[in-house]
């Protein structure tokens, strides 16, 4: 899958979640849902995308990727 979609799908997860006030609840919300919703591959190439640059993405889902990684 395209990285411009992958980052289209994790910013528009985190536009879902960004009605949570609470911002670290959010992210969680947003990496629960990549790690259920998403394949490996998927999960690896955004990892990957978000520590090389992670141009594009909303900081909420930045910091759920970062969850990701520990």
């Amino acid at each position: 899958m395209k990285t411009e979609r992958l980052i289209k799908m994790a910013n528009d997860i985190s536009d879902f979640f960004n009605a949570e006030p609470d911002k670290e609840i959010a992210a969680e919300g947003v990496k629960s849902h990549i790690m259920r919703a998403w394949e490996p591959r998927m999960r690896k190439a955004i990892i990957a995308y978000c520590q090389e640059s992670g141009d594009g993405l909303s900081d909420l889902a930045k910091a759920a990727v970062a969850k990701i990684t520990g």
